[in-house]
């Protein structure tokens, strides 16, 4: 049985004015400069993730039983429209509804959005600016870990009841968890209102993809 496997990545280097190799990830001691706030030098920094992503599709598609979709259209499962132009997008849909769908949506930028379950979007990088200092790795590293756990069932969506409800997502991770939560309100009222019978019967979470006959 294969496990996955991150693909060899040649990475960018990238340069200052000076020549220096810019180190992302460990630029700042303390808080940033205020004039690296919402600036993106380097965007194209994080093409990696789009090789990451596409291991992972490859991945999943070998190993379980899923119903795969390859269309821009698929693009429309986000909860929002992406920021940037979507140039890839797919969707994999095990063959057993207990368990939470995956879209991931390339775009120009480059990044990944993940559409996971019903009602959760998570875009990797969350955000690219020259204050945040993210790194390629640090966000391929998020993306794998929470696609990993979707697979494995360690994956949960709610919705709590009242008058302003919160929605929330958990991940366990074999290392520990994460977890969030948003306003009801704030999300499409038509997906809120589909989601909500099928998550009352997933209280315990969404189940493990079954396995393809071939990787089984």
């Amino acid at each position: 049985m294969s496990s996955y496997v991150r693909p060899p990545i040649d990475a960018p280097v990238f340069r200052d004015a000076d020549g220096q190799i810019i180190n992302y990830g460990r630029r700042w001691h303390g808080s940033p400069p205020e004039d690296t706030y919402s600036v993106d030098t380097h965007p194209e920094r994080f093409a990696p993730i789009h090789s990451v992503a596409d291991a992972l599709i490859t991945y999943l598609c070998d190993t379980y039983d899923v119903e795969v979709d390859e269309d821009v259209e698929t693009a429309t499962d986000l909860l929002r429209p992406a920021h940037h132009h979507v140039v890839r997008a797919v969707r994999l849909q095990p063959n057993d509804p207990a368990c939470a769908s995956l879209t991931l949506v390339f775009t120009a930028y480059p990044g990944i959005y993940m559409h996971a379950g019903l009602l959760h979007d998570f875009h990797y990088p969350a955000c690219g600016c020259d204050a945040c200092d993210s790194t390629w790795e640090g966000e391929a590293d998020d993306l794998e870990q929470q696609v990993l756990a979707v697979v494995a069932g360690n994956y949960r969506e709610s919705i709590e009841r009242g008058l302003r409800p919160w929605v929330s997502y958990a991940f366990t991770y074999s290392d520990g968890a994460s977890s969030g939560r948003s306003c009801a309100q704030d999300l499409p009222a038509d997906r809120l209102k589909a989601a909500k019978p099928i998550l009352r019967d997933r209280t315990e979470g969404w189940v493990s993809w079954p396995r393809s006959a071939s990787a089984s």
